[in-house]
């Protein structure tokens, strides 16, 4: 077996998970896009397993000593940044079978429960793993993730929550660094406002807790709820997926499991919203329709057919857009912010004027400059952006400023007349394997240059 197990031979040492990250050493890539002039995408494609479901999937595995088997795991610099920080901590790591989309981590052997700032800087998700650590081995490190490009995200939620299951935690130069040495112990934890990352790393550490922990006020994201299949087949004890009222009866220990990543619905999503923009008839398969049930009912108002078979969704776009009086974004099962930008692009050539509120990050507006140099007219006051639709877009060179703000400039660059040329794209690296190869298939002319 493949077995890349931890190095600690180096001051900072970071296994080599290149095979996670085909596009790691790439920085200085960019997207070179022709626009479609009219042509409009057509074909078939795949879904990805979700990146935001297997990054917590993959710190699932410190709750176990026996082995954890993610199957449909997507290639994208995130899960290899937090495929370095298990490393570092002794989970052993086997590629073997990665072409096959598979990854099985083995936690045997915790060396360190510690998080370092060098790799969790790269990404906020690597809090996850301050739960699962405090509920196996009763004590960790975690760096503080710091700011966030789209907002800032605290992780205050995260500490009061495991605070009141008796752990003792204080921040120490830059550091959180927590105990639980009698164990966790179960409680009622009310959410002021619904945070994903605050309910997954809770549930997590529930599992193991003594006694029974509720979470009222959860979040309902189908990534919950898929993290909470794969650990109740890990043998954890979960009532109220999917409700905003989650249980966890604590169970004295976990075991291995082997559990399929569900499909990423904004990867899905933001096809959809390629498709809405060019025109043309695109089927995604591998699909899970009603996790795009908001998504869906956007892009039927502004004038698309939607259709679905079983795991399959097919989109068909004749003409131009309608506008949209108002969006905003809110918690699932409602609009999702990670798929305003790549709606925004698709309004910006709407026949009409649109507004839209960012409810949920408070700098989530990025792409707006970057849209308008390609001939949009969007206007921000406050959380409100209005887009008055334009006949046209116009290529031009544009760069990415954040995950989703990448796939937003994908669209609108594929729309306009021209080469548009997109920077910084190692930001579309972290959440999207093989876009480009996918678009192309669709019919887009768009590929990769230094």
């Amino acid at each position: 077996m493949n077995i890349l197990a931890p190095d600690f031979s180096r001051k900072n040492p970071l296994v080599d998970f290149s095979i996670l990250n085909p596009r790691r050493g790439h920085g200085m890539e960019r997207l070179f896009i022709t626009g479609m002039a009219g042509k409009p995408l057509h074909g078939r494609v795949a879904a990805m397993g979700s990146k935001n479901a297997c990054l917590p999937e993959m710190v699932a595995a410190v709750l176990t000593a026996d082995d954890v088997t993610l199957t449909n795991v997507p290639a994208l610099a995130d899960l290899e940044t937090m495929a370095q920080m298990l490393s570092l901590m002794g989970v052993a790591i086997d590629t073997t079978d990665f072409s096959q989309k598979n990854l099985t981590l083995n936690a045997a052997n915790i060396i360190k429960p510690f998080a370092p700032y060098d790799v969790v800087r790269k990404m906020r998700a690597s809090i996850f793993v301050l739960g699962p650590l405090l509920a196996r081995m009763g004590r960790a490190s975690v760096s503080l993730p710091g700011g966030c490009a789209i907002g800032a995200r605290p992780v205050d939620l995260h500490i009061t929550g495991l605070e009141k299951m008796g752990a003792k935690i204080e921040v120490v130069d830059g550091y959180v660094v927590a105990t639980a040495k009698d164990g966790l112990q179960g409680a009622t934890i009310d959410f002021p406002f619904v945070s994903v990352g605050a309910t997954e790393n809770i549930m997590m550490a529930a599992t193991l807790a003594n006694g029974k922990t509720i979470l009222r006020n959860a979040a309902r994201e189908p990534e919950i709820i898929d993290l909470g299949n794969l650990l109740l087949a890990m043998g954890a004890n979960i009532t109220g997926l999917g409700t905003d009222c989650i249980t966890i009866d604590g169970v004295k220990k976990l075991h291995g499991a082997t559990h399929a990543v569900v499909s990423d619905r904004i990867e899905i999503g933001s096809i959809l919203c390629a498709a809405a923009s060019t025109g043309g008839q695109v089927t995604i398969d591998r699909a899970v329709p009603e996790h795009l049930s908001a998504l869906c009912d956007v892009l039927t108002a502004i004038g698309a057919g939607i259709s679905t078979t079983g795991d399959s969704i097919t989109i068909t776009m004749n003409g131009r857009a309608k506008s949209m009086e108002f969006l905003q974004t809110a918690p699932y099962p409602h609009f999702p912010t990670d798929l305003q930008a790549q709606v925004m692009a698709v309004l910006a050539t709407a026949d009409g004027t649109s507004q839209m509120e960012e409810a949920i990050f408070e700098n989530r507006y990025m792409h707006v400059p970057e849209l308008n140099r390609l001939g949009a007219k969007i206007s921000l006051k406050e959380k409100i952006a209005t887009i008055d639709g334009v006949d046209n877009l116009r290529a031009a060179p544009v760069m990415a400023t954040d995950l989703r703000a990448s796939m937003s400039l994908v669209i609108a660059g594929m729309k306009a007349v021209g080469d548009t040329i997109i920077s910084r794209i190692y930001h579309l690296d972290r959440g999207y394997d093989g876009l480009e190869k996918k678009l192309s298939h669709l019919g887009a002319t768009i590929a990769r240059k230094p």
